[in-house]
Formats: structure tokens, sequence, C-alpha cells
């Protein structure tokens, strides 16, 4: 008879320990936050654009990115995006062909998320909020391609900001109709008439359009801040 195969115990590791090695970790927030605001403070009108990473090059949704990327940009816009590829790659680069400000808050990741190589300024986080608060920071407007579970979390983070009012009012738009259409349905049907989990009038914080000047018209026309 073939004695049994040992077998590896679980390790108990004591929750307090757990809970000094996270803020350890967390040590350095702070000073995140802090180089991504002196990264901001330079630039007097952003715009931040979010969308997926794993957009390539060539498909509409990427060529749309790099379309409004140099169209902002020729405005005078910084493009700030979280400095990968896909749509985040398109908008900086865009900006950049335009010889504009395209700044990329790149996140370190074990496998992936490797800094585009059209920024003319970049910052590397190792945490998600400090990059997320920077990305967010004051924004003339937040625009949304279409993405996954990251896009659709800082889409909503937005909203919800602007909704409670923690947030200064900025335009959020959505670019992407097919995309974007089945959400706003469920938004209006679900969430405001049947449920009733938001007030009228949230439905309206974003707009959806597959119009680039029509997005480049209502960031230009939004005086949320005074310009310098």
């Amino acid at each position: 008879m073939k004695p049994k195969p040992e077998t590896e115990e679980a390790v108990c590791i004591p929750r307090d320990i757990v809970l000094q090695a996270a803020m350890i970790r967390l040590g350095s927030v702070d000073d995140e936050l802090q180089n991504g605001y002196n990264v901001i403070r330079k630039y007097h009108k952003t715009v931040t654009v979010f969308g997926s990473a794993r957009t390539p090059e060539g498909e509409p949704y990427y060529e749309a990115a790099r379309k409004f990327g140099s169209a902002i940009a020729r405005e005078g816009y910084a493009v700030i995006t979280g400095g990968g590829h896909g749509i985040m790659e398109a908008a900086n680069r865009g900006a950049f062909e335009a010889e504009g400000d395209s700044i990329g808050f790149n996140i370190t990741l074990p496998h992936e998320q490797k800094l585009n190589p059209y920024t003319t300024e970049s910052l590397a986080f190792s945490h998600f909020s400090p990059r997320k608060i920077a990305m967010t920071l004051y924004a003339d407007a937040y625009v949304y391609y279409p993405g996954g579970f990251g896009t659709l979390d800082e889409m909503m983070e937005i909203l919800t900001l602007i909704q409670t009012g923690k947030a200064t009012k900025a335009p959020i738009i959505l670019y992407g109709t097919a995309f974007w259409k089945p959400l706003d349905a469920f938004i209006r049907s679900t969430m405001l008439e049947q449920e009733h989990l938001i007030s009228a009038g949230d439905e309206l914080l974003y707009t959806i359009t597959d119009d680039i000047d029509q997005m480049v018209s209502i960031i230009r026309s939004n005086k949320t801040y005074c310009d310098h």
C-alpha cells in the first residue's frame, strides 16, 4: 500500500501582521498623490481620457480616440490618460502628434501596463487609489471610450462624485453610441423609472455621442475653471 502523499498545511497569519504589512505597502500613497498633484498643477486645462487597454491600433475606437486627442490638444488642453496601450495610447498619440501636452499616469503591474511611447510627461504609480485621484483631479472634462471593468469603475466614481457634489461638475462624455446606449437604457428605465435609485436629472450628467466635433465643442464651452 503506497503511503499517502504529504500535504502542505495552510499557514495561518495573524490578522495584525497582515494589517501591518498592508499599512507598510500603503506608506507611499501620500507621496504618490503629491507627485501626481505636482504634475497636474503645471497644466491650466486638462481632459482625462479613459478606455480599454485592449483596443488595437486601426480599430475604430482607437482611431477615434487618436483623432480626439489631436483635436483637443489643438485647443490647448493637456490630455491625461492611464499611460497604457489601447485607448490610452491612442489619446496620448493624438495629442503627441498635434505637438500638445500628453500625460501618462501609469500603474506598475506584474504582467502588463507598460507606458506607451506617446507621452510628453509621465509618472508611475504603485497604487491605484492615488493614481485615480490624480487622473480625476480638477479635470475640465472626462471622456470615456468603450472599456472593461476598470473603465466602468472610473466612470461610475466620477458620476457619483459629481452627483453628490463632492467633485466640481464638468462634462462627462461617453464616446460610442452602440457601446454605451444599453447602459444608458438600464440607467433610465431600471435605475430611475422602475427602482427610483437615482434622482431625475442624474441621467443627464453624461453625454453619449459619436461626434468628435461635438465633444470638443462641449469641452470648449465649459467654464468650470478660470483660464490662466
